[in-house]
C-alpha cells in the first residue's frame, strides 16, 4: 500500500504529468510478472471503510495492491516505468515525516482492504521493518546478498 497528499488537485495543470499516465502505470503493473489484484476504484473504497487520508484532504491518493513475491512488486516499482514516475515524485507530492508506503505478506486468496493496509503502515512507523509489516530495504535484506557478492 501506498498513500500519499498531491501538492495540487488531480485535475491541475501541474499534476498532469502524474495524473496523465496513470492508466499506463496501472496497465504496466497489471501486465507485471508476479502481478496479482489492485483496487481499481480506491475512493469508494476508502469510503466504504469509513476512511479519510490526511483528514479528509481531498488531494489525498492511495494504491494497494498483491504480488506473489515480494521481488515482482520490487522490480515494478523500481526497474519499469514506475521507477521513472517515482524518481520525480517531489515533482508532484508533498514531503511527508512519515513512511507512505507498506509491504506485508497476504495469505492466498486474500484481498486486504485499506484499513489493514493503514494498519501495518502504522506497525512499521511505530516498530520499523518486521517479517509482519517492512519496507524495500527489509525486503532486501530478508534475501540476503547476491551469489556474485
Amino acid at each position: 500500500m501506498n498513500i500519499g497528499q498531491l501538492r495540487h488537485p488531480a485535475d491541475h495543470p501541474l499534476s498532469a504529468g502524474f495524473t496523465d499516465n496513470t492508466d499506463k502505470v496501472n496497465a504496466v503493473a497489471e501486465r507485471s510478472d508476479g502481478f496479482v489484484w489492485r483496487c481499481v476504484d480506491e475512493a469508494a473504497a476508502l469510503k466504504s471503510e469509513g476512511i479519510a487520508l490526511y483528514d479528509g484532504d481531498p488531494n489525498a491518493i492511495c494504491t494497494l495492491s498483491v504480488w506473489k513475491h515480494p521481488a515482482d512488486l520490487e522490480a515494478f516499482v523500481h526497474k519499469s516505468v514506475h521507477g521513472a514516475f517515482l524518481k520525480r515524485r517531489a515533482n508532484w507530492f508533498k514531503p511527508q515525516d512519515h513512511r507512505t508506503y507498506v509491504i506485508w505478506p497476504v495469505a492466498a486468496g486474500h484481498r486486504p482492504g485499506f484499513r489493514e493496509g493503514l494498519e501495518r503502515l502504522a506497525q512499521l512507523e511505530a516498530q520499523g521493518p518486521t517479517d509482519a509489516a517492512y519496507d524495500f530495504d527489509h525486503l532486501r535484506q530478508m534475501a540476503g546478498p547476491k551469489a556474485s557478492e
